[in-house]
């Protein structure tokens, strides 16, 4: 019950913030897991570069870590959804300055995305997690 409260509450928020289409932040969320998972998976002592990710990649992201790119192909694969919704969506990502894309169609987090949704998770979302934990362990311990 604990779980599922705050996953309705979490749901609703995430709806909300991504004007009540919810393909947005499971695309976003996809392209974030792309990007950063080399970073995520790097054995220690290698350096923090991407070679295979050009220049423009990250200009004008600078505290934004390098990225792996990815595509509207690995995204529809991803997700299971067709690739015609997945390119229309990102589409949207892009308006919304949250998803950069070059030319040759790879896709990156934006500076912005992660300022906007680093803050967000920061200030209310991760909180309420792990309160939701503890108050689940109180639970389970008793």
């Amino acid at each position: 019950m604990l779980l599922a409260r705050y996953q309705i509450r979490n749901l609703r928020r995430v709806f909300e913030e991504f004007e009540r289409d919810i393909l947005l932040p499971i695309l976003l969320g996809e392209i974030a897991l792309h990007n950063i998972g080399a970073f995520e998976h790097r054995p220690p002592g290698l350096p923090n570069h991407d070679p295979a990710a050009g220049p423009e990649a990250h200009e004008g992201q600078g505290h934004v870590p390098p990225m792996r790119p990815c595509n509207a192909y690995s995204i529809s694969a991803a997700t299971g959804l067709p690739r015609e919704t997945v390119r229309r969506k990102i589409g949207r990502l892009v308006e919304l300055g949250w998803i950069h894309k070059q030319g040759n169609g790879h896709l990156y987090l934006t500076e912005r995305a992660f300022a906007h949704f680093g803050s967000l998770m920061n200030s209310r979302d991760l909180p309420e997690f792990l309160e939701t934990a503890d108050r689940v362990r109180r639970v389970l311990n008793d």
